[in-house]
């Protein structure tokens, strides 16, 4: 074999074998990649989540969450430590053009993925019952559980919403059911802060 066929073939053997490092390097990434979403367990829409909290609206108006520093600080006091959260999204739900509550749906860590769950809080601060909209982890689905989502009813500040003396856990689901009580007590202080009737620094 020629020394120029030799080299012609070593290179090639090189280049092979760099695509066989490439092909194992992107298995290996994919394979720390989350499949949760893949079994995502969907209960509610976010219609549905939107008429089963304020079914007497006759519609539901974007809230964009532009907030100041100022309000971010107030928010992070009164909410306490949180878990990471993902997107937040609020709408206004008015009839006759009138502003009965407000529904916000919000996505928070359970224990590695990320739960939806959706938060009604009418005119005069009350908490609604909080519903469940999408579950993907593997364990923990018992905080769909009527009587523990329940706890939420009713209830006006972030000081009624501690986890444990308030809101009770939930064999099964203990770091779901913490991480959505604080998720519950973050939004009814973004609430108190920037959305309720007379609130002294409003959304812009």
């Amino acid at each position: 074999m020629s020394k120029r066929r030799m080299k012609r073939t070593h290179c090639n053997l090189l280049a092979a074998a760099a695509r066989l490092a490439e092909s194992a390097i992107i298995v290996a990434v994919a394979a720390t990649v989350p499949a949760h979403d893949a079994a995502a367990s969907v209960y509610l829409s976010t219609e549905a989540a939107q008429r089963g909290l304020f079914p007497q609206a006759q519609s539901f108006a974007t809230v964009p969450l532009t907030l100041t520093e100022t309000q971010k600080e107030a928010i992070a006091r009164l909410a306490g430590p949180q878990a990471p959260h993902g997107e937040l999204r609020a709408w206004a739900a008015l009839s006759e053009e009138k502003v009965i509550g407000h529904v916000f749906i919000d996505e928070v860590v359970g224990r590695q993925d990320f739960i939806t769950y959706a938060v009604g809080i009418d005119a005069t601060g009350k908490l609604r019952p909080v519903e469940v909209l999408e579950y993907r982890e593997s364990h923990g689905g018992e905080i769909r559980n009527k009587r523990w989502l329940a706890q939420f009813d009713g209830r006006t500040n972030p000081q009624q919403l501690r986890f444990g003396p308030d809101i009770k856990n939930i064999a099964g689901a203990t770091l779901s059911s913490e991480h959505v009580t604080a998720g519950v007590r973050r939004i009814v202080a973004l609430w108190q802060t920037a959305l309720a009737p007379g609130a002294s620094t409003p959304v812009r």
